[in-house]
């Protein structure tokens, strides 16, 4: 039985994998375009004039937040579309018949928007490569903080999917809520030039902690404390590991 539930959460994957791989145009040349102008407009034009933030280069500095911004909104919109794609089309049905736990569904598309959201991720670090030299302070906290942040964004995007009932409640999500919060995450700027009680706001933001956590990772300077990152994370994986199976299990949003 264990050989077949792998079969099943392999299979999820590889589709997942191939649906956006077989577009890549659309998937993953767009958001390296994007960062690209970010790098030209905000490091090159501006930086130029902002000079050093936080004792480092401003486009050093803003280049680990424009790769996890790459990293959320790809995780993100893959599983978020994928999914909902599966419910307007019914054949969300096929697993809920099929004999697949759900936690096995579950890991199948987040492994897929996971996927998604590393290469993007490495995608635009090459293109900073044009930009900037490569500083790495500690590899082993970039490759945490890019996984775990890109589960989290991928069950996120389930969650949406789950409830999303339009296409029209993808994008609301997205604009309203993700982009935002991703602004205002510290990617442009230190939350230490901001006051004191803005940087308390700025702390309830959880995407402040991921920037700040692959900025240590790559210039080993933070805003926040590398084990508190660490640790909302992992909360916030938990959480919404718990909603996507609950609401799964129950059929909430799918069944009809």
């Amino acid at each position: 039985m264990t050989h077949l539930y792998w079969v099943a959460m392999k299979t999820i994957w590889i589709k997942e994998i191939t649906r956006f791989a077989r577009i890549w145009v659309q998937t993953l040349l767009p958001p390296v375009i994007t960062m690209s102008l970010y790098f030209i407009i905000f490091g090159s034009l501006i930086g130029s004039r902002i000079g050093n933030m936080d004792g480092v280069n401003y486009m050093q500095f803003i280049v680990p937040g424009l790769i996890m911004m790459s990293v959320i909104t790809n995780a993100y919109a893959n599983v978020c579309s994928s999914f909902f794609g599966a419910k307007f089309q019914k054949s969300i049905e096929e697993l809920l018949v099929a004999p697949v736990p759900t936690h096995i569904v579950i890991i199948g598309f987040v492994g897929g928007g996971v996927a998604r959201g590393v290469l993007v991720g490495f995608l635009v670090t090459l293109v900073s490569l044009f930009f900037v030299p490569l500083h790495i302070y500690s590899l082993w906290v970039v490759i945490i903080t890019v996984l775990m942040t890109a589960i989290l964004f991928s069950l996120a995007g389930l969650v949406n999917a789950i409830f999303a009932k339009t296409f029209d409640d993808i994008s609301i999500i997205t604009t309203f809520v993700l982009t935002p919060l991703t602004y205002l995450g510290g990617v442009f700027y230190s939350l230490s030039l901001l006051p004191e009680f803005w940087q308390m706001v700025s702390k309830l933001n959880p995407i402040v902690y991921m920037i700040s956590g692959l900025r240590y990772g790559f210039l080993g300077i933070s805003d926040v404390e590398l084990s508190i990152t660490l640790s909302v994370l992992v909360i916030f994986i938990v959480i919404l590991y718990a909603i996507t199976w609950y609401l799964i299990e129950k059929g909430r949003g799918l069944r009809t």
